[in-house]
């Protein structure tokens, strides 16, 4: 049996994201594309009921990292997320697919924006295989429960890595 995996065309894993998924928003002092990467997985466990992705770089300095997306209720048949899935309105996003804040406050995806000069910072992109069919999240419910949710019904889940840094 393949292993559970998740990659993207977009960058190499633990290589490092290109400009368009850097944040837009000068307060930030970075000005990217602001474009969540195109996400391709197989091999999910055989009882999997739906899929959640989370993004988040361990490496932020607030002491507890920052949570950059979060989607939950991804249909068990869908094996991949086209690059700007993650536009506000949900329309590029598989049918029934939810997304959360993120930690900007924002919905959808929140590009990298790392403190210039700082070290490169890992931005982990982790698909959750779910024993359940839907989670009851909505559009107002907080990602840390969205979060919690995604754990408490999570049958495996994989990684993929990918680094940013503002010289």
């Amino acid at each position: 049996m393949a292993d559970f995996r998740l990659w993207s065309d977009d960058f190499p894993s633990n290589g490092f994201m290109p400009k368009a998924q850097e944040f837009d928003d000068r307060a930030f002092g970075v000005e990217g594309d602001n474009l969540s990467p195109a996400l391709q997985w197989d091999a999910p466990p055989a009882d999997t009921q739906s899929f959640a992705l989370t993004v988040y770089d361990p490496d932020a300095p607030t002491g507890s990292g920052f949570w950059h997306w979060v989607v939950v209720n991804i249909g068990a048949d869908v094996r991949a997320l086209a690059r700007n899935a993650d536009k506000a309105d949900g329309s590029l996003l598989p049918p029934g697919a939810l997304q959360v804040r993120n930690d900007y406050g924002t919905v959808g995806f929140g590009g990298a924006a790392p403190p210039r000069g700082d070290k490169p910072h890992r931005y982990i992109f982790r698909i959750h295989a779910l024993k359940a069919p839907q989670l009851p999240v909505t559009p107002e419910t907080t990602n840390a429960v969205a979060r919690f949710m995604t754990h408490l019904n999570e049958l495996d889940s994989t990684t993929y890595v990918g680094l940013y840094e503002l010289k």
